[in-house]
C-alpha cells in the first residue's frame, strides 16, 4: 500500500483568514493580493506568529487590528507582505535615456526620486549612471530613495552586497564604485561612500495622505510597484506625481506597467518612459516648481 504524504501546516490558515489579511494589507499599503498568493501569505506571516509567540492567525490578526501588538508589528506585517525583487541595472534600456536626460541639464542641480527603492540596487544604479554621465563621483545630483519596507531601506543605506549581486556590472564599474571585502567580509562588496552620499533614504508609504516631499523633480522612477495596486489606487498615486515634476521631467515605469490611461499630462518618450506634456499642463505648473 502506497503512503501519501500530506503537508501539515503549523498553524490553521483558511480562506477567511486570507481574505482578512487581504483587506488589512490593502487598507494599510494599497497592495492588492491575488487569489494565488494564499500560500505565500501563510509562509510569510507564519514567521510573525512564531516571533510574537501567538498560536493562531485569528488571534494574531485580532491583536494586530486592536493595537495590542504596537506599531512595530504593523510595520513587520507590512514588511513581510512586500515583494522586493530587484537587481542592479534592471530593465537596462532605461539607463541610456536617463544619462541623456541628465547630461542635457549640465550646470543645474538634478533631483531624482526613486519611489520604490527596495534593497538599494535601483538607486545605486541611478547614482552610477549619473557619475558616469558627468565623469565624476560628485555629480550635481540628489537622489531621494523611498520605500514602505524599513528592513530593505536599512540594507540599502548600508550598501553591502554579495559579490554575485554585482557580477553583471563591468569590471570598471566594480572597481570604480565598490570596495571588495577582505578577511571576514570576503565575498562581499560595499558601495563607495561618494555614491552613498548622493542618496537620502526615507520610509514612505505611497498611500500616505501627506508625502512631505517638495516639488521640482527632473526624474521619478516608479518601476514594478504599481502592479501591486488596483487601477484606482494607481490613478490616485500617479496623479500626485504630476505636480512634483518639472515640466519636462521623465517618469520611468516597469516593463508591464502602462501609465498613459492615468493622465493626459503624460506622453510616451521611450519604452516604458513617460514625459510631462507641457502643452497640457496648467499655467501654474512651472511656477509651482520654483
Amino acid at each position: 500500500m502506497a503512503l501519501t504524504r500530506e503537508t501539515v501546516k503549523e498553524f490553521d490558515f483558511n480562506g477567511k483568514d486570507f481574505e482578512r489579511v487581504r483587506a488589512m494589507i490593502y487598507k494599510r499599503a494599497g497592495i492588492a493580493l491575488a487569489d494565488s498568493k494564499q500560500e505565500m501569505v501563510y509562509s510569510r506571516l507564519a514567521r510573525r506568529l512564531r516571533a510574537t509567540g501567538i498560536t493562531t492567525f485569528v488571534r494574531y490578526l485580532d491583536d494586530l487590528e486592536a493595537g495590542r501588538l504596537g506599531n512595530g508589528e504593523w510595520e513587520a506585517f507590512t514588511n513581510a507582505l512586500t515583494t522586493n525583487l530587484t537587481s542592479f541595472f534592471r530593465e537596462s534600456h532605461h539607463f541610456p535615456l536617463l544619462a541623456e536626460h541628465i547630461k542635457a541639464r549640465r550646470g543645474e542641480p538634478i533631483n531624482i526620486w526613486c519611489s520604490a527603492s527596495s534593497t538599494g540596487e535601483e538607486p545605486y544604479s541611478i547614482a552610477i549612471t549619473c557619475c558616469e554621465a558627468f565623469n565624476t563621483l560628485t555629480p550635481p545630483v540628489h537622489i531621494l530613495a523611498t520605500d514602505i519596507d524599513t528592513n530593505v531601506l536599512a540594507t540599502a543605506a548600508n550598501g553591502v552586497y554579495p559579490m554575485e549581486r554585482i557580477e553583471k556590472l563591468s569590471a570598471e564599474q566594480q572597481r570604480r564604485f565598490f570596495m571588495k571585502g577582505r578577511g571576514a567580509n570576503e565575498g562581499m562588496a560595499r558601495v563607495r561612500q561618494e555614491l552613498r552620499q548622493l542618496i537620502t533614504y526615507r520610509q514612505l508609504n505611497l498611500l500616505d495622505e501627506k508625502w512631505d516631499i517638495r516639488p521640482g523633480f527632473d526624474i521619478i522612477f516608479c518601476r514594478n510597484v504599481m502592479i501591486y495596486f488596483d487601477k484606482d489606487t494607481q490613478r490616485k498615486i500617479l496623479k500626485r506625481f504630476v505636480p512634483l515634476m518639472k515640466p519636462d521631467a521623465l517618469l520611468f515605469a516597469g516593463h508591464s506597467e502602462n501609465f498613459l490611461y492615468v493622465s493626459d499630462a503624460l506622453k510616451l518618450r521611450g519604452k516604458t518612459v513617460y514625459e510631462l506634456d507641457e502643452r497640457k499642463l496648467g499655467a501654474g505648473h512651472a511656477a509651482a516648481q520654483r
